[in-house]
């Protein structure tokens, strides 16, 4: 068992335990790239109705309008979560794969050169997305579940980080 002046400390308590921003003003601004997912079951029926000519909605077709929705998700990530900084990012990459026979899996890919990292604008990103493609498709079912939103991996910070996918 590590030491306590070892183990993981919560960033945004301050020393009476009172939520604070992270003063980042001393780092190095350095590139930071993130890249998180989530996945929309959709059900057959659904994806199938989807995937012909991404399905027309009012709003526009679903996945790209879900695209669309996500990178504005992520930019305006600063606005959601409380005691996130505000980026102005460098880029902004949604993508939307189909994985048969049900479901669809949702990518953010976000870049910065700054103070502090990208990962909540990814995991924003990838969620927004997911939101969009589940309100654009509630009218055919209730049924859809949003799920595995979760981290890939953070590069240009004190620690990268990767996640590998166990064999189920």
């Amino acid at each position: 068992m590590s030491d306590s002046s070892s183990s993981p400390k919560l960033t945004h308590l301050n020393a009476a335990g009172q939520p604070a921003m992270v003063d980042v003003g001393q780092k190095a601004a350095t590139r930071r790239v993130a890249r998180a997912r989530s996945r929309v079951v959709l059900g057959a029926d659904i994806l199938a109705l989807v995937q012909q000519g991404d399905l027309p909605t009012r709003k526009g077709p679903v996945f790209q309008t879900a695209i669309l929705a996500g990178i504005m998700g992520a930019k305006k990530t600063a606005d959601l979560i409380p005691l996130c900084h505000p980026l102005g990012l460098d880029n902004c990459q949604v993508t939307v794969t189909v994985t048969p026979p049900d479901a669809v899996v949702i990518e953010c890919t976000a870049t910065v050169t700054g103070k502090t990292g990208v990962e909540m604008e990814a995991l924003t990103g990838a969620s927004v997305a997911a939101l969009t493609i589940y309100d654009m498709c509630k009218a055919l079912s209730h049924d859809i579940v949003i799920e595995q939103t979760r981290l890939l991996s953070k590069t240009g910070g004190k620690s990268d980080f990767l996640h590998v996918d166990k064999a189920e």
